[in-house]
This record gives C-alpha cells, structure tokens and sequence, in this order.
C-alpha cells in the first residue's frame, strides 16, 4: 500500500466539500445577489439553475443524498455548457479554453465522479 492511499478518502472528501461550496456559493450569488448586481427573473431558467447550485451544492458538501445531488449538478452543468458556451457552433468554439465553458466541463466531471462515489466521509449520508 503507498503512503498516500491512506489518505484517498480524506483528499475526496475535501474535493466534495470544496466543490459543493464553491457550486453553492454562485448560487447564492445567482439567487440572492450576493457579491452580484445580477439577479435572473424568478422562474427563469437562470433562476432554476441558481436553485439547483445552491440547494444541490449544499447536498454535496453536506453529503446529503451525495450521488442523487451530484448527478443533477453534473447534468446542470453538462447543459450550461452545450446551451450557454458551445452553443452548437462549428470549428473552434468547440473547445472550452475558446467559449469560456472550462468550469463547466470540469464541473459537470467532478460532480459525476462524486455521484458514482458517493459521500464516503464527513458526509450526512454515513
């Protein structure tokens, strides 16, 4: 066994918690103006996505029903980037580092790691 093995499980579980606040925060941020001028008509599919970082991003860094929560914020961001980065255009504007989507893809990743995963430790799920 290597040393670092040991840690495996704490080193997810700081990745989940990291993740989850991060993805909660802009949330916030989306539903409640925080740190923002910007706040999307109640209902709007803005809205919705606020809702769903917020609420799902707490579940994850929570470890609150982790691998339904984290599925939800994986197919979220899987949307957000083909709607609103890719937006299905040719050549270039394919790739993240062009259309600006590279958090998304990397979260849309994350979160479908930690939803094959689970909570593991420090979750509510234990």
């Amino acid at each position: 066994m290597k040393k670092s093995e040991k840690y495996a499980d704490y080193t997810y579980a700081l990745l989940r918690i990291a993740a989850g606040f991060m993805f909660s925060f802009h949330g916030a941020q989306i539903i409640f103006g925080v740190f923002s001028q910007f706040q999307p008509p109640i209902g709007s599919q803005l809205w919705i996505g606020g809702i769903i970082e917020l609420i799902g991003g707490l579940a994850v860094m929570l470890g609150f029903w982790t691998r339904l929560a984290a599925f939800l914020c994986s197919g979220m961001m899987a949307v957000a980037y083909f709607q609103f980065h890719w937006k299905f255009q040719h050549g270039s504007l394919l790739l993240p580092a062009l259309n600006q989507g590279e958090l998304a893809v990397l979260y849309c990743f994350v979160f479908l790691f930690i939803s094959c995963r689970g909570g593991v430790k420090w979750s509510v799920d234990k």
